[in-house]
């Protein structure tokens, strides 16, 4: 999700380094300092993806901090080391995204009671260095050959360039991370402002249910992706709320609506409803989108494939001499090789975690049954880090289809496993192995969401080293190591904070606050699917009815694409809508809106291209130090929480109606705040 005004992408005035040149770039201080980093952000985008179901990308904000620490500590560091640091950190943060998508769905469906810590390293680190491998072959066709905007990439790039003036840009960052820190911590920690607002009202049968949340980092998400995605997913949000959810609650027979809401009243009785049936819309939006951008992209992966396999050649008739040091990658026999090495540890790992006893079946089909899923992970591993690579090369790494590839991939996957099993295995008598079936079917997924999510972050860390002239394989290995930061932090992080808050349904303590829970939509949403096809309650009507609203948008979207106009409607943006409560849409939209005006005011000013991409980068800042203050404060204040095993033990005693002032006025001061800070022609915040 690339801030407004992007740098143009299309703007080349040559790399910093030159290919002839040798400077430091891959040593002993970068890697320490990216290793740390990758750790930290990685732990603070666990935490956003659990509350919200979407992740950011970290490249700018490392880079940033990357070039403050070392003018303090390191003079003399080069612009290649920065790039090490904020490719490190990138991966680390971007793994966290395939695994929060995925793995907490075993704590969801029962299949695990606690997040253990060395599967989750292991699963990480193979899936991660998978993405990195199938990306490499890529990278010559996608990033030198092809013209895709890479965004973050370029953006990246633009920042590292003008490091000279990083000093401001970590000032920008570290205050609004101040400010991020300080209003969560008044609204979980002291509960002197509220999070959440909420309403509903009813016409004859008819439920209307909204809320908003207050949280800074939903605000900041919404200022990075910009008004189009922002009001993509506020679309698909008024899909669930303003139209499917009173139109069900009509048209449904009232015993089963009765079934569903209980005795809740109001905006609970509308969220009940979604909860049971309409985000199910959302997975069928998602399944259509996924398999959408695999047919999508076929030609062009073909393509790129193709051509890297032609660089190949060249390269060897040439011989090493021949190729420039900012063309030189990890060299194809040893991704071939690293590819089918990898696939031993993933076996053993599947072997390790996956019961046999558990499922009941012959020690043949066991390991029938682990061979497939190995074998289906490395394929499908291949073909959608193939996909989002390219598909970030559009729309940004932020913008990564992981939800959409990881349904594909789990709902193909577990329809195949039913298939298998249910030779030996009768799901319908409800004895656990279902559940166990449907864990199989999310760890595959798990690991496909990793390579995925590596793949697209990999492709533009390397465009922006391209753009200063970095050593692609020296990014390369870069990556790898901080996908192993990013797994190696982000099992105590998920239980950390599955001990202080819960997770969706499920609460470690019968006295846990419900309503305090993080609510993991993405990895709720993988429980549901895999669940439902072994289980059976899958409401295939909602999933046929949000696949058709699925190709409506894509026929939608075709034709503003053949009209040539700015507004564009992919497909994952709505479905992402469609899927989340209407509470996280709303503030979405409100950062999109606040983007959108800062954009504007500058251009009615006449400023210059200078200007709007300095204050793009100083908004997209200030937006990544709010997620990285509330993210920071949220994993903190799980401690005293999971110690006391009280989400109210610093609560003080303040009036609902006090508080919801507090945070509606909180909230709004910040939507202007950012709005003066991404508007101002000066460095202040």
């Amino acid at each position: 999700m690339s801030a407004s005004p992007t740098p143009d992408s299309g703007h080349d005035d040559g790399p910093v380094i030159a290919s002839s040149q040798s400077v430091p770039e891959l040593t002993v201080k970068a890697l320490v300092l990216g290793f740390l980093l990758a750790v930290i952000l990685a732990g603070a985008n666990a935490y956003l993806g659990l509350k919200v179901g979407m992740t950011v990308s970290a490249s700018i904000p490392a880079a940033v901090i990357s070039m403050g620490l070392f003018r303090v500590f390191f003079r003399g560091a080069t612009i290649l080391e920065n790039n090490i640091v904020q490719t490190i950190a990138s991966a680390g943060e971007a793994l966290a995204a395939g695994v929060i998508f995925t793995i907490p769905a075993l704590i969801l469906l029962g299949y695990w009671d606690a997040f253990e810590f060395w599967p989750i390293v292991a699963i990480g680190t193979f899936g991660g260095v998978l993405g990195v491998l199938f990306t490499i072959p890529l990278r010559r066709a996608l990033i030198v050959d092809a013209a895709l905007q890479f965004p973050e990439g370029v953006a990246t790039a633009e920042v590292l360039k003008s490091g000279h003036s990083g000093g401001n840009d970590a000032a920008t960052l570290a205050i609004a991370a101040v400010a991020g820190a300080v209003i969560k911590l008044c609204q979980t920690g002291f509960h002197l402002a509220t999070d959440l607002v909420s309403g509903a009202t009813q016409a004859g049968r008819s439920m209307f249910g909204f809320a908003s949340n207050l949280a800074p980092a939903l605000l900041a998400v919404g200022y990075i992706v910009g008004l189009n995605i922002a009001t993509l997913v506020f679309v698909g949000g008024l899909i669930s709320w303003l139209f499917a959810i009173p139109i069900f609650s009509a048209l449904a027979d009232p015993h089963t609506v009765k079934s569903i809401v209980g005795d809740a009243t109001g905006y609970q009785a509308a969220e009940a409803i979604w909860s049971a049936k309409i985000r199910y819309l959302g997975v069928g939006a998602m399944a259509t989108g996924g398999l959408w951008a695999l047919i999508a992209l076929t030609r062009p992966v073909r393509d790129g494939i193709a051509a890297s396999i032609r660089a190949i050649r060249e390269t060897r008739s040439g011989g090493a001499a021949s190729v420039p040091r900012t063309e030189r990658d990890i060299p194809i026999h040893v991704v071939g090789f690293g590819i089918l090495a990898l696939a031993v540890p993933i076996f053993l790992t599947l072997l390790w975690v996956i019961d046999r006893g558990a499922l009941g079946i012959s020690g043949g089909l066991y390991a029938g049954t682990i061979a497939m899923a190995g074998a289906f992970s490395l394929i499908a591993g291949f073909v959608f880090s193939s996909v989002a690579g390219y598909m970030t090369g559009l729309v940004g790494s932020s913008n990564n289809p992981i939800s959409g590839i990881t349904i594909a991939t789990l709902l193909t996957f577990a329809l195949i496993l039913a298939a298998v099993l249910g030779t030996s295995i009768d799901f319908t008598t409800h004895d656990g192995r279902a559940i166990i079936a449907a864990g199989v079917a999310i760890l595959v997924g798990a690991i496909v969401a990793c390579a995925s999510a590596i793949a697209g972050d990999n492709l533009h860390d390397l465009k922006s080293g391209h753009l200063i002239g970095a050593t692609p394989w020296k990014q390369e290995v870069a990556l790898m190591i901080g996908t192993v930061g990013g797994a190696l932090i982000i099992g105590p992080v998920l239980q950390l904070l599955f001990s202080a808050y819960g997770l969706g349904s499920v609460l470690p303590r019968p006295d846990m606050d419900p309503a305090g829970a993080l609510q993991a939509p993405q990895a709720t949403l993988m429980k549901s699917v895999a669940e439902g096809v072994f289980s059976g309650g899958l409401p295939w009507d909602m999933v046929a009815i949000g696949a058709v609203i699925a190709v409506a948008i894509i026929i939608f979207d075709k034709v503003l694409e053949v009209k040539k106009a700015r507004f564009r409607a992919p497909v994952l943006a709505v479905a992402v809508g469609i899927y989340l409560p209407i509470g996280l849409s709303v503030p979405i939209f409100v950062g999109g809106v606040v983007a959108h005006l800062a954009s504007r005011k500058l251009r009615q000013s006449g400023a210059g291209e200078a200007i709007l991409a300095q204050a793009g980068r100083r908004g997209l800042l200030f937006s990544a130090g709010l997620i990285t203050g509330e993210a920071l404060i949220g994993i903190g204040l799980a401690v005293p929480f999971a110690a006391f095993q009280r989400t109210d033990i610093m609560a003080l005693p303040v009036p609902e109606s006090a508080a919801t002032v507090v945070g509606v006025a909180a909230f709004f001061a910040l939507s202007v705040w950012l709005y003066r800070v991404a508007t101002r022609s000066g460095q202040n915040v």
